[in-house]
């Protein structure tokens, strides 16, 4: 397209608002094709030493005509030019091409032809014109022009702003790119982008680079962005915090972060730190690293308190690098509660029923922190920090509670006249304890859920777990389990019965003389009640109408379910018993929910017996040396042994079938303590079979549907300490008014101060969990820092506002708020 070709559309749009519009062409671009232009309805008049002559035309003989007077070359000044007064009155049309495009662009603010002039390759490209003009509003000056242009290089389409362009080159820098940046650089807008950041961020470089932008943030960073420069570098710190936090470039920054504190040598530098100085400190992955590795050693070593590591752990959950270190944090603070509980534990107990009391009611936690800690352990990503702590807690649980306790409950077993108990259910009377009184008056209906080797302390995790579901409660109990503790006893104990024994050859369980060794077996059992049994799965496998249906034709079902068994029972499997654990604990969770969406509403989880699990392997004198004696032994397991006629020996508890409330003439041998038959092939770490407490004590949680809505997120109130904001930052004291608890959940908000919908400060995101019932654990506090935006609004009304995500959306509602006046002087702090 020819240069006036270009300038005619401009023209054009002269004559819209003229009759007579003057041209000059001081560098006679368009003296050949001026008679080409197609101008409709308008008479062209060039100049030629006529100047009196086009006067009178246009003053006296064309008044109605639209006339294009153009003048080529050099143009006389003041009253050399004898057309000034008429170019006063019409003003002066010219084709430079840097007006053109300004004034096609919309603007006419000082400076903007001067951009077009620098910027002219840009201009250039019809596609990025037309990109650009999409941004621009006839507001925007010289600077907006250019940082609009800025976006239009990068493709973004929604913002200009510093901190949008910064994001989008860190982001290119992180992936090892620089296409974008080139072509700020091609285009000569890379110097518009780091006069910006030494104006607005403070960045300052001969030599400016992404590279060396990244290290000075961070260097930055690493002070607290501390700075003598006036205004500081608030700017920088709240876009950081920003691009930290925000969804967009979480990746990009721990990217950046890990190249960073390589090249910073930030490892070195935290070396001599104390962990509780670091407790605040996200910055680099290091930081929690060095706060795992030294509480660690500090649990180890007994000089942290148990609420202190609860504490900073719980801190360190917002941490940007949490997610990969939940399993070590989860590890070292199951350590310490587990090794603050054995330094004060007393094993003393008066009585049969008083150990299986203080078992219920506290020593079963100390099993349940050893699992938690083992399997947090075993699944963390990098466990070395763990080694030493592994160890000691391996000892310690091993020979100060399993060893000790073991022993101190023999004592009393070995007095036990009858396996019975004041303090606890039998396991045989589970039916007519729990379930025949729901289902009596036949208007009600009862649902069992059995899950093999559910141990007691698995189940005081899994009330827990669904009391947190909406709509649901469980409260648990224990009862004795038959003995030997295992899966056949086990499991025909909790069915309804009048006699309870084994086989002539003991390799069967009887009810009532019926054998109970499979799911069909026990489902013709419970016929006799009107019910029926299912394993788990086959449950599961049912659509919802078809469990509905099934639900509706029992008045009691026995669903079976096994996981922790049958992996500990495998001695290829039997270390990730505690693997299979945290699976059941989802398993039996999903499967409750299934059952009450069939409309039961009144649902027990029991188990047949539970376990000794010690994760390391078992040194010699955990096995008995000896080995059972009699003619007729015809069962030996790892934990007992039925048969006739079993030689008595001081290693072994010997009890007659009667003793232990079955109906034959065996006898049941158990190995004292927490001792093990050594048997060929089989595992040993995972047992069950014998007497110890955390074999007999079995769980049953009750669990119950209610109709209405019994979970709530925990409240939180904004106690501000003033109503004035006098200064670039405030701190805002926030109150989580009550402990979270089962019902009461964590409530996790969003901080920021606003006027009207403009945020003038960083957001922080807040998690409000803790558990304690002292009100001074409950407290923290929101550093809200003002952005440069702010200086608009000061004597203005600020508001506080804590906001909440609204469930399953993108979307913000305000949850809490407060009002203060911002009062302060800005020129100190923007000054630069």
């Amino acid at each position: 397209m020819s240069d006036a070709a270009t300038a005619l559309p401009h023209l054009l749009r002269w004559f819209d608002s003229h009759r007579v519009v003057f041209w000059h062409d001081t560098e006679s671009r368009y003296t050949a094709e001026i008679d080409g232009l197609d101008l409709p309805g308008i008479q062209t008049i060039r100049v030629a030493n006529d100047e009196f002559a086009i006067k009178n035309r246009l003053l006296r003989d064309e008044l109605e005509d639209k006339v294009l007077v153009y003048r080529s070359g050099q143009v006389p000044d003041g009253i050399g030019n004898w057309l000034l007064d008429l170019e006063l009155a019409y003003g002066v049309f010219t084709a430079d091409r840097p007006a053109l495009v300004a004034q096609d662009l919309g603007l006419a603010g000082n400076g903007i032809v001067e951009v077009v002039q620098a910027y002219e390759k840009f201009f250039n490209a019809t596609k990025r014109v037309q990109s650009l003009k999409a941004l621009l509003n006839p507001e925007d000056d010289a600077t907006d022009l250019r940082a609009k242009m800025t976006a239009v290089v990068l493709g973004l389409k929604d913002s200009h702003s510093l901190l949008e362009i910064t994001r989008t080159l860190l982001t290119e820098n992180a992936k090892g790119q620089h296409a974008k940046y080139d072509a700020l650089a091609d285009l000569g807008l890379d110097g518009f982008f780091w006069q910006g950041v030494a104006r607005i961020y403070g960045y300052q470089s001969a030599s400016p680079s992404i590279d060396d932008l990244v290290l000075w943030i961070f260097g930055r960073a690493i002070e607290g962005f501390k700075s003598e420069r006036p205004g500081g570098l608030q700017n920088i710190q709240l876009d950081f915090a920003s691009l930290r936090n925000d969804r967009r470039s979480q990746a990009t920054m721990a990217t950046l972060a890990n190249r960073a504190a390589g090249d910073l040598d930030y490892k070195s530098k935290i070396e001599d730190t104390s962990f509780r100085d670091l407790v605040g400190v996200d910055l680099f992955v290091e930081t929690d690293q060095k706060i795992i590795s030294d509480l660690a050693r500090a649990v180890a070593e007994q000089t942290v308190t148990p609420r202190e590591v609860a504490e900073v752990v719980r801190q360190r959950q917002s941490s940007v690098w949490a997610d990969g270190y939940k399993q070590l944090y989860t590890a070292v603070t199951s350590a310490s509660e587990l090794l603050g509980e054995l330094a004060s534990l007393n094993l003393g107990m008066q009585s049969f029923d008083d150990g299986l009391e203080r078992y219920r009611d506290g020593w079963f936690r100390i099993d349940q922190l050893y699992r938690q800690f083992v399997y947090a352990a075993r699944k963390a990503e990098y466990p070395e920090p763990l080694e030493a702590l592994r160890e000691l807690v391996e000892r310690r649980y091993t020979n100060k509670y399993v060893y000790e306790l073991g022993n101190a409950w023999q004592q009393q077993v070995d007095q036990v006249e009858k396996w019975r108990s004041i303090a606890l259910c039998s396991q045989t009377a589970f039916y007519a304890r729990y379930v025949e009184p729901l289902v009596r008056d036949g208007d009600k209906k009862a649902v069992v859920i059995i899950s093999d080797a559910l141990r007691y302390e698995v189940a005081d995790e899994l009330g827990s777990l669904i009391r947190r579901e909406d709509r649901f409660d469980a409260n648990l109990e224990a009862v004795l389990g038959v003995l030997p503790s295992y899966t056949q006893l086990g499991m025909a104990a909790l069915l309804p019965h009048s006699t309870l024994k084994h086989s002539a050859d003991a390799k069967t369980v009887l009810l009532d003389e019926q054998p109970t060794n499979n799911t069909a077996f026990r489902s013709k059992i419970l016929e006799g009640v009107g019910g029926s049994a299912i394993q788990a799965e086959d449950f599961k496998a049912l659509n919802a109408e078809e469990r509905r249906e099934l639900y509706k034709a029992n008045r009691v079902l026995y669903v079976y379910h096994n996981r922790i068994d049958a992996t500990g029972d495998k001695p290829g499997t039997e270390r990730q018993v505690f693997e299979a654990v945290d699976d059941t604990l989802r398993d039996i969770v999903d499967l409750v929910k299934k059952l009450a969406s069939a409309n039961a509403t009144n649902i027990f989880i029991t188990a047949d017996h539970g376990f000794l699990f010690q994760d390391e392997a078992l040194p010699d004198p955990f096995f008995l040396s000896t080995q059972p004696q009699g003619d007729g032994i015809k069962v030996v397991n790892r934990r007992f042994v039925l048969g006739n006629g079993l030689k008595l020996d001081n290693a072994f508890v010997t009890f007659e079938a009667a003793r232990l409330g079955l109906e034959s003439d065996l006898e049941i041998q158990i190995p004292k303590s927490i001792h093990r038959l050594r048997l060929p092939g089989g595992g040993s770490r995972f047992v069950h079979g014998g007497a110890t407490l955390q074999e007999i004590v079995v769980p049953v949680l009750a669990v119950n549907k209610k109709r209405k809505s019994d979970t709530r997120l925990v409240n939180v109130e904004v106690w501000p300490e003033s109503d004035k904001i006098t200064t670039g930052q405030v701190v805002v004291r926030l109150f989580q008014t009550e402990p979270v608890s089962d019902k009461v959940q964590a409530r996790m908000l969003r901080g920021g101060l606003y006027v009207g919908e403009t945020l003038i400060s960083n957001q922080v995101d807040l998690t409000f969990d803790q558990t304690s019932a002292d009100k001074r654990d409950r407290y923290q506090s929101a550093r809200m820092l003002l952005s440069q935006d702010a200086n608009d609004y000061n004597n203005r009304a600020v508001e506080f506002r804590l906001e909440e995500r609204i469930p399953n959306t993108n979307q913000w509602r305000v949850f809490a708020k407060a009002v203060y006046t911002l009062k302060r002087s800005f020129a100190s702090d923007f000054d630069f």
